[in-house]
């Protein structure tokens, strides 16, 4: 599918003797024709920074989109705008399939074209936009069989989409929490087969193909884009899962490893469940405080929260625990004899501080 989106835009560079370049609606590069002009100064800034960040910034956008593209069905001109970076004037053709915009694409151009070329090239644009809203549309199905499948609907309807490719490797990525009004599109995820979004967190998760179990490469990058796609503090990786029955439980794992990365920013942005440590553990329990703890956990008390974890993280070493939290030995000896009287808990015994530790680290997932 790239190759198609290349040669297209390589023929509407060809047509109106231009070096284009292909975004989604949201902006996103998906293609670009070479530039061959000797003259550096040239080269558009805009243009440049789309190529190598696969992106453009909100006050261009704002600045293109001034000129009504989102609504346009033939060419539109667009000025220059050296404040904005923009410093050669527009060619934009409008991507639209059914009467929807599904992409632009941009011309470095300000010479005057037949109504021939121009037609020549529009229609090579509804061509690009035939292929987009094909994707849009695949891209729509795979991640509603994924949504059913970790919600606990069957996989077969998700491996008859995915074909063959469905018995090979995968992992999945979980972003939480997920709050971005859409879904990012298949094609600007790289390696994602699924995406979908779900209530609780609420989350998105990705599925992604790896080449190896041993090779986790593409779920980071894929976890790294969605990250760069909203504001969501970290994401999580699954263990590897060769086919989709297995993936319920690589969702929990996931899930899981996102919670850390955003409770233990040292883990993130992006954690994976083999590197969780004692979190693993902590995942698998209940959600529900420990009622002894539950006192120590309210709003008003987490300065003495935090003072215990401190001293369990330092191994109930008194003087590393003032040392962390800057503050006098005796202040921390009567902040520890508050939480004792809170939770009823000996902290020194050992049962109840491993309780006390493990209450308040699960608390943070």
């Amino acid at each position: 599918m790239r190759a198609d989106y290349q040669e297209l835009v390589d023929e509407v560079s060809s047509l109106l003797a231009a070096p284009a370049t292909l975004e989604d609606r949201d902006f996103r590069l998906i293609a670009f024709g070479a530039h061959d002009s000797d003259d550096d100064g040239s080269m558009d800034p805009v243009r440049t920074r789309s190529i190598l960040t696969r992106r453009s910034t909100t006050e261009v956008r704002a600045w293109f989109e001034r000129f009504g593209i989102t609504r346009a069905a033939a060419p539109v001109r667009i000025p220059a705008a050296p404040d904005a970076g923009v410093v050669r004037p527009r060619l934009c053709l409008p991507v639209r399939h059914g009467g929807i915009v599904h992409g632009y694409v941009w011309l470095l151009d300000d010479a005057e074209h037949t109504g021939p070329q121009l037609t020549a090239a529009m229609e090579v644009a509804a061509r690009i936009g035939a292929l987009l809203a094909a994707e849009a549309r695949a891209a729509t199905d795979l991640g509603r069989e994924l949504r059913t499948l970790l919600t606990g609907g069957g996989a077969d309807p998700l491996r008859a989409l995915l074909g063959p490719d469905a018995e090979e490797w995968h992992a999945l990525v979980c972003v939480l929490p997920w709050t971005a009004d859409e879904t990012p599109g298949i094609r600007t995820v790289p390696g994602a087969a699924a995406i979908c979004t779900l209530p609780q967190g609420p989350a998105l998760a990705a599925l992604v193909r790896l080449r190896s179990p041993d090779v986790l490469t593409p779920a980071r990058t894929a976890a790294a884009r969605l990250l760069e796609s909203g504001p969501a503090p970290g994401a999580g990786l699954s263990a590897p899962r060769r086919g989709l029955d297995a993936l319920a439980d690589a969702w929990h794992e996931a899930q899981a490893a996102a919670r850390a990365a955003k409770a233990r920013p040292q883990l993130g942005p992006v954690a994976e469940w083999s590197t969780l440590g004692p979190y693993r553990l902590l995942a698998a329990l209940t959600t529900a405080p420990d009622p002894a703890v539950r006192p120590l956990l309210e709003p008003q008390h987490a300065e003495l929260a935090r003072t215990a974890e401190v001293f369990l993280d330092c191994a109930g070493q008194a003087g590393r625990t003032a040392a962390e939290l800057a503050i006098h030995r005796q202040t921390l000896y009567y902040r520890l004899s508050r939480v004792e009287q809170l939770t009823g808990l000996d902290l020194a015994n050992g049962e109840d501080r491993l309780l006390l530790h493990m209450a308040l680290k699960a608390a943070r997932l």
